[in-house]
């Protein structure tokens, strides 16, 4: 690795995120890193950039990365395509209300860099639509793959169910959630034969960020050089007994 790499400081690019592993497929260890330029009293990193350091060639390649400021920026390795050779997941947190993070998956094979996931692709295609209904239940249709489900939130305080309901459970007025960008991708080997799978976490909210109704869960395994969902599932929040 390059000596000139060093911790970051204020002000000067620096490491920010490390981890080592094989990533080009020639089964010597590479190192790969994350450099970034920390801002004065606070952590919000800024040029946040992606470097492989070729374990055989000691050659370093830089990637540039088009969402590239942020927070706790993480790097995690494993393979996803099933090739036998680590691909390399990047995390940069937003730092907005939704817990929002930027998420990467780079393959460097053979010393050729290609994004086989990136989170912007992966938020444009995965929309829904959030719908408050009478008898106080809220609907969520996921439109990629057209399935609907229905939340019962009557176990919701009466306070809450007071201000959008009568008397009679019917709606005062029209109310239309959502469901934020990513704020969580989770590499798990469902089926355990050694290649991950990626488990995505979306918030789905009510009225506010604050007013959350659940999330939505969607497995996404490699198919046909692409992430493909698997299973979708909602998951919501219980109620004290």
């Amino acid at each position: 690795m390059n000596n000139s790499v060093v911790s970051a400081a204020m002000g000067y690019p620096g490491v920010v995120a490390f981890v080592s592993g094989d990533v080009t497929g020639d089964t010597v260890i590479d190192q790969i890193y994350l450099t970034g330029t920390k801002t004065a009293d606070s952590p919000f990193i800024q040029n946040i950039t992606l470097h492989i350091w070729d374990g055989r060639t000691g050659i370093t390649t830089m990637i540039p990365l088009h969402n590239n400021v942020g927070y706790n920026p993480t790097l995690f390795l494993g393979d996803f395509t099933g090739d036998g050779v680590d691909q390399i997941v990047i995390g940069i947190a937003t730092g907005g209300s939704g817990g929002i993070i930027n998420y990467y998956i780079v393959s460097f094979a053979g010393n050729q860099a290609r994004i086989l996931f990136d989170s912007d692709v992966y938020n444009n295609h995965f929309h829904y639509e959030v719908t408050y209904q009478d008898n106080y239940k809220v609907e969520v249709v996921s439109r990629p793959n057209d399935e609907r489900y229905i939340i019962d939130i009557s176990l919701r305080g009466a306070d809450y169910l007071n201000e959008i309901y009568d008397r009679n459970g019917k709606l005062k007025s029209p109310i239309i959630g959502f469901v934020d960008p990513l704020s969580g991708l989770y590499p798990v080997d469902f089926d355990a034969n050694g290649v991950y799978e990626l488990l995505a976490y979306q918030k789905i909210s009510g009225r506010y960020h604050a007013d959350g109704l659940g999330y939505i869960l969607n497995t996404l395994g490699w198919s046909n050089n692409g992430f493909v969902l698997q299973e979708q599932y909602l998951a919501i929040y219980g109620a004290q007994v």
